[in-house]
């Protein structure tokens, strides 16, 4: 009876495990950026302007952007990207973000990142190996309240527009001199390896692990 119940629970946890072969930190991180979206949308006077959230190519999140030694030099956290393939979003990839010139201002804290990619050139920037913000990439504060009629020349015209929140206040932040790119071992763990971000994201197919953030997006 126990080498039975045993045989059993094996094979639940193989089961459990065969969707995609995430760490737990990776299901955290998934969760936290899907818990990140949930939050913003609730609040539509201080949310993202729809009109901007639909012309979006591709929305990054990063939960808990923190400060750590080592790790491009300073701030650095890691994220969701989904691109929107043929009027839906796309299955996500893993990102990390390295710190730019504004994390001094944040001290030790946590912040949640969030950066909408506006047109199909800062797309294909943020999918190389690394790009450098606002030097690489044009990125602005990006406005915030239900529209975007407010929005300043520089922001219309940014190829990527940034977000923070931090204790519960959302607003647009400038995160030049950020470095962004591909995180390959996370995302080989979800989809193998050998598979690259463009593959990735044109691909229609989304692991049920990642369901909670793509649920997140259809605000």
């Amino acid at each position: 009876m126990r080498v039975a119940i045993g045989i059993a629970v094996a094979l639940a946890v193989q089961l459990t495990a065969a969707p995609a072969d995430v760490s737990t930190a990776e299901h955290k991180r998934i969760n936290e950026a899907a818990e990140v979206l949930t939050a913003i949308h609730s609040v539509p006077d201080k949310d993202i302007p729809q009109d901007l959230w639909e012309k979006s190519k591709c929305v990054l999140v990063v939960p808990s952007l923190k400060k750590a030694a080592l790790v491009f030099g300073g701030e650095y956290g890691k994220g969701l990207m989904s691109c929107r393939n043929a009027g839906a979003w796309s299955a996500p990839i893993f990102m990390a973000v390295g710190k730019g010139s504004w994390g001094l201002q944040f001290g030790a804290q946590a912040i949640d990142l969030v950066m909408l990619v506006m047109n199909d050139r800062g797309m294909s920037k943020l999918l190389q190996d690394k790009v450098t913000l606002g030097a690489e990439a044009s990125v602005a504060a990006g406005p915030v309240g239900r529209d975007a009629r407010a929005a300043t020349d520089a922001q219309m015209q940014a190829e990527i527009l940034s977000y923070s929140r931090t204790q519960g206040v959302f607003a647009g932040i400038n995160v030049s001199g950020g470095v962004v790119k591909p995180d390959s071992d996370s995302n080989a763990d979800l989809y193998g390896h050998g598979r690259t971000p463009h593959e990735i994201l044109a691909d229609g197919a989304s692991p049920a692990a990642v369901q909670p953030f793509l649920q997140a997006l259809r605000r």
